[in-house]
């Protein structure tokens, strides 16, 4: 996991941004609950009105109300209201002290209503509780109004008052707030502005609500932008490592990790790493945000149900918990299997002629199906659990619910909740367990993603064992050029417990053809590869014009030689492409040039678009000898000191590698030309050969010198050519 931070750490600014926008979409997604439940208690319930104070109250209504109140409540409100207009209306002044007015209308508003119900009641000749309307409250007000005439009317009226309220129990007394909007509704009513107003709450609270989803829509938008653009960036930055540092491999490397392991790591491992970022930075980062605000939210409310929260958290850990310990070996396990049944498919796709040519179908099906079954089952268990998690998280929550509404509505009986909290309190209630479930689906998520980043860190932080000296030597400006030398040389391969190589020195010089001949895994290829340092001497040393190659760097050592390895490779594009892969200084004469020498002009004519023909993947598109043909004229093209063929004429008929060996003898006449072959043929006319056995030189020379010194070599050459052609050497001799 720390791998997967370190990467999102190098684009901190980014995450920084990231975090800050999450922020006020949770504060957007957080206030939502608020208003819909300002809407629901307040603007439907409460007819739009926010305050026991009204905002507009006709003179009468006011009088009466200031008769209900102390003095000092009754002068506050009197100074609180402007002048009456012709109307005999007045209006509530911007600069009054609304928190005052409130305690100071509260309880008068309530006893008013309470008056203007029973006077309704009356008047309907009913004892059960009756919706005054204008009339009543204009009739109560009246009553009182006449009431106060009398000396010590007011008096009497606040103390009765006053003994009543005491009589009131605390319950009581905290309705009394929501009741006093009552008689703010009743005079809303009367002046007929009731649905004006209400409308007027309903269009205002919606317009912000409005205003909030858009606002948090255009941050997720900019969040999901800008995480995507951020896990892009890892993903391609950790492609640009994996392949610098797998093209700088030695075979030792590419060996170890197997190609359809690196395959596996540099595609669907960096995937896994990729959309892991992505949901860190939308969920992982939002969840907490998200939770601990919905927390704070229902902290400061006085529903009493917060103990419901705590259990269903408590739950949901327990839960996650089980399905971690459950999951999390299984997908440590896929990585594995992934590579496994990548390395099968592979081989399969590439071995696919001779498994039919040895009709073995019905048994790489078999292998197939092993590997593929394998991951599918491991697949299966991971999927079943995380599918099992979602019915429990279901269950919690929809239990969570339940309770709420059990006892919310308890709570709403006894007058201490409205309909509007409970709502906003289940909202947040879900909010805070959508937080804990969203990382729950992270937290076992992020298990897979931790192995692949492991495993792409294990192939950046593998070294090379091939790599380039820290103060390269040149090579000398003078003298000769590409004089190879071997030195004593041995080498083992890395893990083998025998030298593939014993002590092998010779020389190989400009204008001359060095040949290396001998039995099947003698070694041939082995020392070729030590020239270009795809291996490195185990003993002695390897000098191109006596500097060790293990002194120079790689690119001026490769920029000397011409490769041409024992099995064609191509890269798809065209003919043209491919002949000029060994640099941009090589031109279309060189190119062409070079596919004569090769004889490959002959094939190239013959294509419809010539030397613009188009290559496939891997040159499947031609046969083994024009592929063959085409990596020889690739090298010529390239103008190299030193010409390495690794058995590169095998697939070539008798009459073209003549006329191949022929033109390249006069081409390279100033090069240095090292061959590793398997026919006496392709050899007979090398000023040199060296004829290799187990590992060691048991004979060097000339054909006809070791025709006469070397007892492998008589073998290799009486088992490829006839007694006639053998005496015919002998008499030309």
């Amino acid at each position: 996991m720390t791998k997967i931070f370190k990467q999102l750490g190098r684009h901190w600014a980014a995450c920084l941004a990231v975090v800050a926008l999450l922020i006020v979409q949770a504060y957007c997604d957080l206030s939502l609950p608020d208003y819909t439940s300002k809407i629901v208690d307040t603007g439907i319930q409460q007819g739009g009105i926010e305050s026991p104070v009204p905002d507009t109250v006709r003179s009468t209504t006011l009088q009466a109300l200031e008769l209900l109140m102390s003095e000092d409540d009754a002068a506050l409100a009197d100074e609180a209201y402007s002048d009456p207009d012709a109307d005999g209306m007045r209006t509530l002044n911007p600069d009054a002290d609304t928190a005052a007015l409130e305690n100071a209308f509260t309880t008068p508003d309530v006893v008013l209503y309470m008056a203007a119900a029973k006077n309704a009641a009356t008047a309907a000749g009913t004892t059960d509780t009756v919706a005054p309307t204008a009339y009543d409250l204009d009739a109560v007000a009246t009553q009182l109004a006449a009431a106060s005439q009398a000396p010590g009317a007011r008096e009497m009226l606040q103390s009765q008052l006053t003994d009543g309220l005491a009589q009131l129990d605390e319950t009581v007394a905290d309705s009394l707030s929501s009741q006093a909007m009552l008689l703010v509704a009743l005079e809303y009513d009367a002046q007929g502005i009731a649905h004006d107003v209400q409308m007027s709450y309903l269009l205002r609270t919606g317009g912000q609500m409005l205003a909030l989803t858009l606002l948090m829509v255009a941050v997720a938008v900019a969040v999901g932008f800008i995480a995507s653009r951020v896990s892009a960036a890892i993903g391609r930055d950790l492609r640009r490592d994996v392949f610098r540092t797998v093209v700088g491999y030695s075979n030792a490397e590419i060996e170890k990790f197997s190609t359809a392991s690196l395959i596996t790591r540099t595609t669907n491992d960096i995937q896994q790493v990729q959309f892991v970022c992505v949901i860190l930075l939308r969920m992982v980062a939002y969840a907490p945000i998200l939770g601990i605000g919905g927390i704070m939210h229902v902290a400061s409310g006085n529903t009493g149900l917060e103990w419901i929260i705590f259990v269903a958290v408590a739950a949901l850990l327990a839960l996650i918990a089980v399905l971690m310990n459950v999951a999390m070996p299984k997908f440590k396990q896929m990585q594995v299997l992934v590579d496994r049944l990548n390395l099968v498919s592979r081989e399969i796709l590439t071995g696919i002629m001779p498994i039919r040519a040895f009709s073995r179908e019905a048994f790489e099906e078999k292998r197939f199906d092993r590997a593929n079954t394998d991951l599918m089952k491991t697949q299966l268990f991971t999927n079943r659990t995380m599918v099992a998690m979602m019915p429990f998280m279901t269950l919690i929550m929809n239990g969570t619910s339940l309770l709420i509404v059990w006892f919310g509505g308890k709570a709403m009986d006894l007058g201490n909740m409205q309909v509007g909290e409970m709502i906003a309190f289940i909202t947040y209630t879900m909010q805070i367990v959508m937080s804990f479930l969203m990382l729950s689906m992270v937290a076992v998520m992020l298990p897979r993603a931790g192995v692949a980043a492991d495993r792409i860190d294990e192939v950046i932080k593998t070294p090379s064992t091939i790599h380039d000296p820290a103060v390269p030597k040149a090579l000398p400006a003078d003298g000769t050029h590409g004089v190879v030398a071997f030195h004593d040389v041995s080498f083992r391969y890395p893990g083998s417990d025998e030298d593939a190589l014993e002590h092998i020195s010779f020389t190989a010089r400009p204008g001359e053809t060095t040949a290396i001949i001998g039995s099947t895994g003698c070694g041939k290829s082995t020392l070729l590869n030590l020239i270009p340092r795809f291996y490195d001497v185990t003993e002695g040393s390897v000098t191109i014009d006596g500097v060790d190659v293990r002194e120079m760097t790689q690119a001026q050592l490769h920029d000397e030689l011409g490769y041409v390895p024992q099995k064609g490779v191509l890269f798809s594009g065209t003919i043209t492409s491919n002949l000029k892969f060994g640099g941009d200084h090589i031109t279309d004469a060189d190119a062409a040039q070079a596919a004569e020498i090769a004889q490959a002009t002959e094939f190239i004519s013959a294509k419809p678009e010539g030397f613009d023909s188009p290559i496939a993947q891997g040159g499947s598109n031609v046969s083994g000898g024009q592929k063959q043909r085409l990596s020889i004229a690739r090298a010529i093209a390239k103008h190299p000191q030193i010409y390495l063929f690794d058995d590169s004429f095998s697939a070539l008929d008798y009459k073209t590698d003549v006329a191949l060996r022929r033109a390249l003898k006069a081409k390279t006449d100033n090069a240095t030309v090292i061959i590793v072959a398997q026919r006496i043929s392709t050899v007979l006319h090398a000023n040199q050969i060296l004829v290799l056995d187990e590992g060691r030189i048991v004979g060097k020379g000339t054909h006809a010198q070791l025709m006469e010194s070397c007892p492998a070599y008589q073998e290799i050459a009486r088992s490829q050519l006839s007694q006639k052609e053998l005496n015919l050497q002998k008499e030309g001799e």
